[in-house]
């Protein structure tokens, strides 16, 4: 294990795999400080170019997009008020109000090195977890991957909203779109109507792009204006921001490992993690009096365990198969186009490709930290930018990402639909990322389950691993099923009367 690490570190320190790893930094950066994008995006774009390099190139640079999407996403919740992803909502609460307070730099500087400490302890926590999981998961046969599979499903699906049942429903949706085309164990066309371009499935690429890309554009346009509504001056107090990270160490290292476990949950990830981790620095913190008016603390707790559960939620993925989250299932697609199976076999036969992963994740969250403390001034600038300047060129982006899918005219159909479909799902409370985890689990959940008919007849049920993770199943689909309110209310959190406004649309 120590030979694969020290030759994986070599390997990321090659300049060309170094260089698609500030390839994929960059338009994680950039994606990032545009509201609502999200990583998803990022790794769609950069898909048709990783697939064009060696696995551990490509990889390594979508790596580089997830690892800082969370670093600069930072951006906007402190500078405008509104949340540049789903995990730094819960930053805006005193983000937003030091800005207001001209202490936006102190803010902005805190929020970023609490990233990058977190993010390189996710990493950590990940090489850490390989010699205790290695025999675990060296043990899993189809049975039991086919019941991890199941079961990421219906976490990701309960657990993605607030409606249940709906994040089922869809994620049953995303499963059988992904049967269109070849079947997996057998010669056969499902649901391709007759066009050539269905036989292959619906390109990965497309989908990703359609269903969250196009409806924030058409949100962003509706809304007008500049990205942010009103700028906050950016104001001194770098050098005092670091010097709050080493006053509250303690807090950067536990939010980050309370990050990297809620990463290690299947489906829960952003969608809590920063809310999570507010409530519960809200909860333990003596001193609470300014938390929610412009308290440092409450940057620094979100934003550690935002980064940090990228290397939780690369956990499943990698040990197991399961996704993670929505940018961890397009991680696992990427494996899928390149010959790689995740999972026991991964870190029997491909543990340098494990290790590379390891240190491509702690490099790109430096990487990110350095470059957003650099370009902090031009950034801030960008805010004043109306989006109906920026549109075109992000759209043609997206277009072209799309139509390098196979290069058919059906790529652009495509996109088209999806993006309706998720602006549909958006617009009456849908979650969309259940149904592209289950576009892209359908495939293994197919092959798994023929493979573990086939071989072990109706027997596999009775197997204690199967029924250890089935039973799993029933009780967190019960438990999840039963929340009708989001985990943490922001109704709990101290108000700030000039941020209130801006938190309760976020």
């Amino acid at each position: 294990m120590i030979d694969a690490a020290v030759a994986a570190f070599f390997l990321v320190l090659d300049p060309t795999h170094l260089a698609f790893l500030c390839l994929g930094v960059f338009v994680g950066l950039a994606v990032g400080f545009l509201p609502g994008l999200g990583g998803i995006v990022g790794m769609a774009l950069l898909l048709p170019v990783a697939f064009q390099l060696d696995p551990q190139t490509g990889i390594a640079m979508l790596i580089g997009v997830a690892a800082v999407i969370t670093t600069s996403d930072t951006f906007p919740s402190v500078l405008m008020g509104i949340p540049g992803s789903a995990g730094s909502q819960a930053t805006i609460i005193d983000g937003y109000a030091m800005a207001q307070k001209g202490q936006a730099a102190r803010a902005l500087s805190a929020a970023f090195i609490a990233s990058m400490f977190g993010g390189v302890l996710g990493a950590l926590a990940l090489t850490a977890s390989l010699p205790i999981a290695r025999p675990l998961v060296l043990s899993f046969a189809t049975p039991e991957l086919l019941m991890m599979s199941i079961l990421g499903l219906c976490m990701i699906g309960v657990l993605s909203g607030d409606a249940p049942l709906k994040g089922l429903l869809v994620a049953g949706l995303g499963l059988l779109v992904g049967t269109i085309g070849a079947a997996e164990v057998a010669p056969a066309y499902r649901y391709d109507m007759g066009y050539d371009y269905l036989f292959d499935g619906l390109p990965l690429v497309v989908v990703s792009l359609g269903l969250f890309a196009l409806p924030e554009f058409v949100d962003l346009l509706a809304r007008g204006g500049a990205i942010a509504k009103r700028g906050a001056a950016l104001g001194g107090g770098w050098l005092e921001g670091a010097r709050d990270i080493v006053r509250h160490w303690w807090l950067v290292l536990r939010h980050s490992l309370m990050g990297v476990g809620v990463g290690m949950v299947p489906g829960l990830g952003s969608a809590i993690v920063d809310w999570m981790n507010y409530g519960y620095l809200v909860q333990t913190a003596k001193d609470r009096g300014e938390l929610g008016r412009g308290d440092v603390r409450g940057v620094i707790a979100p934003e550690s365990a935002n980064n940090a559960k990228e290397g939780g939620a690369l956990i499943p993925t990698l040990l197991f198969g399961v996704p993670g989250s929505a940018g961890m299932a397009l991680l696992l697609s990427a494996f899928v186009v390149f010959g790689i199976q995740p999972g026991p076999r991964m870190l029997d036969t491909n543990l340098s490709l494990v290790f590379v992963i390891i240190w491509s994740l702690a490099l790109a969250n430096i990487l990110g930290t350095i470059a957003c403390l650099v370009f902090i001034r031009p950034i801030a600038r960008l805010t004043t930018i109306p989006f109906s300047t920026m549109f075109p060129v992000i759209f043609l982006l997206v277009t072209v990402g799309a139509f390098q899918a196979t290069r058919h005219v059906g790529d652009l159909i495509v996109l088209a639909a999806f993006g309706f479909l998720g602006w549909l799902m958006k617009r009456h409370g849908f979650p969309r990322a259940p149904l592209l985890i289950g576009f892209i689990l359908s495939p293994l959940v197919e092959r798994n389950l023929w493979i573990t008919t086939q071989r072990y007849g109706l027997d596999w049920l009775e197997r204690p691993g199967v029924i250890t993770i089935g039973l799993l199943t029933v009780i967190l689909v019960v438990i999840g099923s039963r929340r009708r309110k989001p985990l943490v209310h922001h109704e709990d959190f101290p108000k700030t009367a000039d941020a209130g406004e801006e938190r309760s649309h976020g």
